[in-house]
């Protein structure tokens, strides 16, 4: 696989997959400009090496129509600003060849929103997988798909993918794409390239103890995660609603908390298995409850085994976070994906913001740190500790997928696997 670092750019076209998925308020500004900064140093190695740049990427779930509001003209301006340079404009993704014929060295092209087309996720559409021609239907899209494809990367001489958010989906523009490349015109950037690393140093290089720390409502997204985890790690951590299920399947009365009755076997199998495989797995001890799912409801600490009717667990008490500030600060790796309370409401964000005090803390000690997953990163952001922990990931269901131990196409396509 060639590496960017070894690439020069000079006298070459390059299209790269970037992901300016960024979040915008009602006037069409930019609130986060987060992931275009993360971009930047791959944009800049192609201009820099003299080559000219054509970027591709999604917006919003459009479902396959154009939609004003999710349109990638309303960013132009703000890539410009990054690069200090003019960004050309083409309005439509799969009409863009005469754009970018014309395009000069050193000159910067963004296209229109990908999935305004449906060929870019391959999903039939206006057909219910129940449908009877919906096979048909699937298989003619996919022709589709590869057509669109084409079309992008005749745009170019070198593809480039540097959007780690969607590299576990096998979309046109990020692992389809990458077959009308031969193996030494096709590469990661820099941002993806850093992704893959970290998410290495966790899985297949950690130093022990390696603690997992997975928070989240639901059981039911994160049991591969945590099944593969259990193979890997001396200590697991599961906070947040997930936890809830747990405790009821050991007989607990946890109130109104959020909790999955048909995954309660599971949650005892996991128990078990960490038990066999001598994995830690440690839980909630005592919930901060509220009445009602609201920032300003009444509150109370009790015991996790005996939340009271009519109330619901909504945070992380002391007891819990004294327990897991222990086993965070003793460790040499650690991963967290997942608030350990309702992050959302400020009255019941204290024990996902103390997990974040205490990951840094670690970091300082000399643990390497992964932090993923939309919550995880709000949390060291907001507390102002995301340059205090080693590595804060991008793409919260790409890292989840490739932690899972799922092969990632975006990543496969590059390395031809």
């Amino acid at each position: 696989m060639v590496n960017i670092n070894d690439f020069n750019f000079a006298g070459k076209k390059a299209i790269v997959r970037v992901d300016f998925n960024v979040p915008l308020d009602e006037k069409g500004n930019i609130t986060d400009d987060t992931r275009i900064r993360g971009a930047v140093p791959t944009m800049k190695k192609v201009l820099a090496d003299g080559g000219a740049l054509i970027l591709m990427s999604h917006m919003g779930k459009p479902k396959g129509k154009v939609n004003p509001k999710l349109s990638l003209g309303q960013i132009a301006n703000a890539v410009a600003a990054a690069l200090d340079r003019p960004v050309k404009f083409a309005p439509d993704c799969a009409k863009a060849g005469d754009a970018a014929s014309k395009l000069q060295m050193g000159e910067v092209l963004l296209l229109e929103n990908l999935r305004f087309y449906p060929e870019e996720e391959g999903k039939p559409v206006g057909i219910d997988k129940t449908d009877p021609g919906y096979d048909v239907a699937k298989k003619r899209m996919k022709e589709s798909q590869a057509e669109f494809a084409k079309t992008l990367a005749s745009y170019a001489d070198v593809y480039v993918n540097d959007a780690f958010g969607t590299a576990h989906r096998r979309h046109a523009s990020t692992a389809v794409i990458a077959d009308y490349f031969d193996e030494n015109c096709k590469m990661l950037g820099y941002l993806m390239e850093k992704e893959v690393v970290a998410i290495d140093n966790v899985l297949k290089n950690a130093q022990h103890p390696f603690t997992a720390i997975i928070g989240g409502s639901k059981v039911s997204t994160k049991l591969g995660v945590i099944k593969n985890l259990l193979d890997k790690v001396d200590n697991l951590i599961i906070g947040g609603g997930m936890g809830f299920t747990f405790i009821k399947a050991q007989g607990g009365s946890i109130g109104e908390s959020l909790h999955e009755d048909e995954l309660m076997p599971e949650a005892l199998n996991i128990l078990q298995a960490a038990k066999d495989k001598g994995v830690n797995l440690s839980l909630s001890v005592a919930t901060v409850a509220g009445k009602e799912f609201s920032n300003d409801t009444e509150r109370q600490v009790v015991d996790i085994f005996h939340i009271p009717d009519g109330w619901e667990g909504m945070d992380a008490a002391p007891a819990s976070l004294e327990n897991w500030k222990k086993i965070i600060l003793d460790s040499k790796t650690i991963l967290w994906n997942g608030p350990v309370g309702v992050f959302e409401f400020d009255n019941f964000a204290h024990g996902t913001g103390e997990i974040a005090k205490y990951v840094a803390e670690a970091t300082k000690k000399g643990a390497y740190s992964l932090v993923g997953g939309g919550d995880s990163v709000a949390a060291v952001n907001k507390f102002g500790l995301a340059d205090q922990v080693s590595y804060v990931s991008t793409g919260g269901g790409a890292m989840l997928e490739a932690i899972e131990g799922k092969v990632l196409p975006g990543v496969a396509a590059i390395k031809g696997e």
